[in-house]
């Protein structure tokens, strides 16, 4: 079986709760970037789907895409912020 790279883009988001209810998130590192949802998990799947989008735009006009190569992907550890109220 051969030995492919995975490339992961890891970007910070911002994420706040609005005041009429919902979430807003927003993707500081990459200009445009940011979603709305009604739950937590909404937003997380909507801000990914803009983001995915903006990377997409980035290939088409050959620009530079952070990102980082995993050579094993059995051993992937990722910590990510996650909001939790107390």
């Amino acid at each position: 079986m051969a030995n492919k790279s995975v490339r992961i883009f890891l970007y910070p988001i911002v994420i706040e709760a609005c005041e009429e209810g919902g979430y807003f998130a927003d993707c500081p590192v990459l200009q445009g970037c940011h979603a709305e949802g009604e739950t937590y998990a909404e937003l997380i799947e909507n801000i990914e789907d803009v983001i995915k989008a903006h990377i997409e735009i980035r290939k088409k006009h050959k620009e530079f895409i952070p990102s980082v190569i995993v050579k094993d992907r059995k051993n992937i550890n990722i910590s990510l912020p996650i909001l939790v109220r107390a």
